[in-house]
């Protein structure tokens, strides 16, 4: 495929500096930025998902940062199909070099390879995983999913709930792997796609998620969590930084246990990133 058109997509974990670099390759293209991140899409998570500052988001034009409700379903799938209708339509715009910034893996494997050969949704078998996850916590999915699909379990969000669900729905209702789905041959997109890896020393890294997980705490995370408490079972919030500080309210630990659950979470979520993308031979990694 010959196409002038360029999707240029910046990737890496979580606090490794993606979202400076996003703005200097906006701009170095004229592009707005695609924001690819499952989470900063929520409009009532501003803090605990670390969205870009108002300083950023008015220097360049961005998509996805917080336009959704953590009261509706959003699935990768219906990711995969707003994020090309906006790409199609910004290229048709007479972009011909398109940024998207985000630390999803499955997000950014749906705009690049597509989704569409996963089975659909068992309405009853998710209602019975959604009310397990409920009850019983999801660990007990976790330990699950991991008798069922190691793959999986290595390299999904282990504390997001709602991925944890769909991909033991997959198992059980196919009597399949839910990563065995994701081995076809990537779809072909009428654009080219480029993609940039950022990462840093293991040790900075993780001196950076700390770091900011403290400044989050300064911003007023705490206050983001409590006004959140009376809705802390909806799928959107079974995230890290904001399941680990609603046992804070409920006087189950400190809150400086809590913070450091959320640094050591996070700090774990971004080596399961990294696991995730070790796979993608097609990542030019840059070290900052």
């Amino acid at each position: 495929m010959t196409t002038s058109k360029k999707l240029l997509i910046l990737l890496g974990p979580t606090a490794a500096g993606k979202t400076d670099l996003s703005l200097e390759y906006a701009r170095r293209y004229d592009s707005p930025i695609i924001s690819c991140d499952s989470r900063q899409l929520y409009r009532e998570m501003r803090i605990g998902t670390a969205v870009p500052s108002e300083e950023q988001l008015a220097a360049v034009r961005h998509y996805f940062i917080r336009d959704h409700s953590i009261t509706q379903l959003y699935t990768a799938g219906k990711y995969e199909l707003e994020a090309l209708a906006l790409i199609e339509r910004l290229f048709d715009d007479g972009h011909d070099t398109l940024v998207m910034c985000g630390g999803s893996g499955f997000y950014i494997d749906a705009v690049c390879n597509g989704l569409d050969d996963f089975p659909p949704a068992d309405p009853e078998l998710r209602a019975g995983l959604c009310r397990r996850l409920k009850e019983e916590g999801v660990e007990s999915l976790r330990t699950q999913l991991r008798s069922l699909d190691p793959e999986s379990y290595a390299t999904l969000d282990l504390a997001n709930g709602q991925r944890i669900v769909r991909a033991l729905e997959v198992c059980l209702m196919t009597g399949r792997p839910f990563s065995s789905f994701k081995t076809r041959p990537a779809r072909q997109r009428p654009f080219t796609i480029e993609k940039i890896g950022v990462t840093r020393p293991r040790a900075e890294l993780y001196a950076r998620i700390d770091a900011r997980v403290l400044r989050m705490m300064e911003e007023g995370l705490m206050q983001e969590v409590e006004s959140l408490y009376p809705r802390r079972q909806l799928t959107a919030l079974q995230t890290v930084g904001y399941k680990e500080l609603f046992p804070v309210l409920e006087g189950e630990y400190s809150l400086e246990r809590g913070v450091e659950l959320v640094q050591r979470n996070t700090r774990h979520y971004a080596k399961r990133q990294m696991t995730w993308w070790a796979r993608d031979t097609s990542i030019r990694w840059m070290t900052l």
